[in-house]
């Protein structure tokens, strides 16, 4: 017990301090990423959907020409993993969406 009414004192003292430092830390690192986000999480503009549909057009008639079995292992993990990403932001917007991991509420 006399050891946590110490450590309390200590965080109390040293509090601010350790604040000001977390928000130095932070401010930078926090900037960078509302840069990309504000770019990365943006919907496409009415511009960027038909360079989207053309690039779905390039990968069904390279799929179907079999130039997909010429990609090097690096590609091929590259475009699994994004592939994934979308997935798993599908998921989560559904998980969001329904209000729970399991079923919908009818």
């Amino acid at each position: 017990a006399k050891a946590a009414q110490g450590l309390v004192q200590r965080l109390v003292q040293n509090g601010p301090q350790l604040l000001g430092a977390a928000v130095t830390y932070a401010k930078p690192r926090l900037a960078t990423f509302w840069f990309y986000a504000k770019v990365e999480l943006a919907p496409p503009t009415p511009a960027e959907i038909p360079r989207a549909i053309d690039s779905m057009k390039g990968l069904v008639r390279a799929f179907q020409s079999g130039r997909l079995a010429q990609l090097t292992v690096k590609d091929a993990l590259r475009n699994g993993l994004v592939a994934t990403e979308v997935l798993m932001w599908f998921y989560i917007g559904e998980i969001i969406g329904k209000g729970g991991l399991i079923g919908y509420n009818v």
